[in-house]
């Protein structure tokens, strides 16, 4: 696996293709999805730490918990830990990006280009969410690791550049938005390959490859305590 990555690497220039060998692959889909850690910290912080970015259908399921934990208590100030966000579904960047913005007007959040059907989809806030918005004023920090990778990285780099959060932690894997693994013949070998990219309105840029670089740098085991001292 490790010689054939560094042959396609070699051969295309684009170091996100990689090939593994899985004999116990299990698609994503039959994995638990929705891994989410909910505490108030001292100074009445809510701190959410999320693994996987939710799409809408699964915030719909687990949004009670959210509303009773977080939401409804309408916290003064949040902290979103995203150092260990290895995943997540499309559907969640404009649904958690929304909850950080006002409901009007409606804003341009990432526009999506998916090479197979070669089209562009724009994503937009959403006027309508279940339970209360934490809104645009009070105040945001979102944690990052070089490992914070995908949509997570999206996410950031939408709240980043709406001046919407500030980033405290390491600059991040530098992934892609969406990949497809595929089987190779009838074998245990896969190859995962970016079938998108995420282009940012504002700075008409994309954070993949380079990933996206933090307001404030520091080792990612200290992000939570300097983000704590920031607010």
């Amino acid at each position: 696996a490790s010689v054939l990555t560094e042959g396609v690497i070699n051969t295309i220039g684009d170091s996100r293709v990689k090939v593994t060998y899985e004999p116990e692959y299990v698609p994503l889909a039959g994995m638990i999805k929705a891994t989410i850690k909910v505490e108030v910290l001292d100074g009445n912080i809510a701190y959410l730490k999320i693994q996987h970015i939710i799409g809408e259908e699964m915030a719909q399921k687990v949004g009670p918990l959210l509303l009773e934990y977080i939401w409804d208590k309408v916290l003064p100030t949040m902290i979103l830990d995203f150092h260990s966000a290895v995943s997540g579904e499309l559907s969640g960047i404009p649904y958690i990006v929304s909850y950080y913005t006002d409901p009007e007007p409606l804003i341009h959040i990432d526009s999506m280009y998916n090479r197979p059907s070669d089209i562009t989809t724009e994503l937009w806030s959403m006027p309508t969410l279940l339970g209360k918005r934490y809104g645009n004023s009070k105040p945001l920090v979102i944690l990052t690791s070089k490992n914070t990778l995908r949509v997570a990285e999206d996410v950031a780099y939408c709240l980043k550049n709406l001046k919407r959060a500030t980033i405290v932690g390491e600059n991040t894997a530098g992934g892609t938005v969406k990949i497809d693994k595929i089987k190779v013949g009838d074998t245990d070998f896969y190859v995962s390959v970016p079938v998108a990219k995420s282009i940012n309105p504002i700075t008409s840029k994309s954070w993949e490859i380079d990933g996206v670089a933090p307001d404030v740098e520091v080792p990612a085991e200290d992000a939570l305590e300097t983000a704590i001292t920031i607010i």
